[in-house]
């Protein structure tokens, strides 16, 4: 049962974008995989959230996570398959995880809470909240941002993930993203 939270083993460089809410991560996910001639796995829980709006049960919900993170590496899980030499996450369960401490008062599911810890990539693009705030549908938090930054880090370093902090304009976060995961790919 609980295999369906688990990363397929690979031999390909792993990176996933990190951070709050409207910070350039879909952006970003999209200009890398560009860069590297691959693929890029979009966050399946704007897609999940997203119908769920849209039939008009506007919220998300603690029910909702494991479903959430399930589609999030079925997804990882089928487009590794499809990568070159690198894979790049919009998202992973480790941020579904800082999600569901953030909202539900510290809480996480004891399966979320043990496949985020266990599954494992090369390197965290931390993004940082100096670019503007885009509302959606799902988007709810526009103040919290620097808050949410700031937890989003301490997990970083809390779970010891490799990672670096991204902030500028999308050209100078793109140009410091590449210059890093280049210098990880060299060796």
């Amino acid at each position: 049962m609980e295999e369906k939270y688990r990363q397929q083993p690979s031999n390909i460089f792993k990176v996933v974008l990190f951070g709050p809410e409207s910070t350039g991560k879909t952006t970003l996910s999209k200009q890398l995989a560009r860069h590297y001639n691959t693929v890029w796995v979009p966050e399946y829980a704007r897609e999940y959230l997203q119908d769920k709006w849209n039939n008009k049960r506007k919220t998300c919900e603690p029910k909702d996570l494991l479903p959430i993170a399930e589609g999030q590496i079925r997804l990882e899980n089928e487009l590794t398959k499809k990568a070159t030499n690198i894979l790049v996450c919009d998202t992973d369960l480790l941020e579904t995880k800082v999600y569901s401490e953030a909202y539900y008062t510290g809480n996480c599911n004891p399966i979320l809470e043990k496949y985020a810890l266990k599954n494992s990539y090369d390197l965290y693009l931390l993004t940082y909240t100096d670019v503007p705030w885009e509302a959606d549908d799902l988007r709810d938090k526009p103040n919290e941002r620097e808050r949410m930054f700031s937890y989003f880090k301490r997990t970083l370093e809390k779970y010891d993930r490799n990672f670096i902090i991204l902030k500028g304009n999308k050209k100078k976060r793109l140009q410091n993203a590449i210059k890093h995961i280049d210098n990880l790919l060299k060796g």
